[in-house]
């Protein structure tokens, strides 16, 4: 199983490369843009293009969580890896993949037999980041509010224990990456960095640590 989801995420993952190409930090008019991305995954070979850095790690973070979660959770490694990817490169979480995940990924889940626990798990980190999002906007954008909802839904689904780990875990990396950055004098307090791919690395984390 793992390795047919490991040629999936190959696939998939030239089309992650294509997305991440499409999107820039400041857009001119987000629904262009969409349509953009759109047309450009349409025209995409899924052929893997030298060197496929995007594809090996889309590959090899599909068949872990596949691995260590189950099928179910196969597209939220997908479109977290797409995420992570577009925000470390724009500090962006664009809409048109975070909004549409969240009726997929429950879809997904079903089998599962946690989509209540998974729904209010996605409610209750997502509350938690506005609180966060409210208290300093400067600091997090609205982005992070709603991918925090698609790392609950993921992480409940599971078992709470691991929702508290992909809570937690998201805010610790992302704490370390800034002592770096401060330690090697790369950034100032006032510095801002994208949140996403620490919140989904202990997403990940939390999967495949949950059972």
């Amino acid at each position: 199983m793992e390795v047919v989801v490991a040629l999936l995420g190959l696939i998939v993952g030239r089309y992650v490369r294509t997305l991440a190409g499409c999107f820039v930090p400041n857009p001119p008019d987000t629904r262009e843009e969409a349509h953009a991305a759109l047309y450009a995954v349409l025209r995409t070979v899924p052929v893997p293009r030298w060197p496929p850095t995007v594809e090996v790690a889309t590959a090899a973070v599909a068949a872990l969580v596949a691995w260590r979660a189950g099928l179910p959770y196969v597209y939220f490694a997908l479109a977290g890896t797409a995420l992570a990817l577009i925000d470390w490169r724009t500090t962006r979480l664009p809409d048109v993949i975070t909004l549409p995940s969240y009726p997929i990924l429950a879809l997904t889940l079903l089998p599962t037999g946690g989509l209540p626990r998974a729904l209010l798990g996605a409610l209750a980190l997502a509350a938690a980041y506005a609180v966060l999002w409210f208290a300093r906007p400067e600091a997090m954008g609205l982005g992070d509010v709603k991918l925090a909802g698609l790392i609950g839904m993921a992480a409940a689904a599971m078992s709470w224990q691991a929702w508290v780990v992909a809570a937690v875990g998201g805010q610790l990396l992302g704490a370390l990456y800034a002592i770096v950055l401060l330690l090697t004098r790369r950034a100032t307090r006032d510095t801002q960095f994208p949140f996403g791919p620490f919140m989904l690395l202990g997403a990940f984390a939390a999967l495949c640590l949950g059972q």
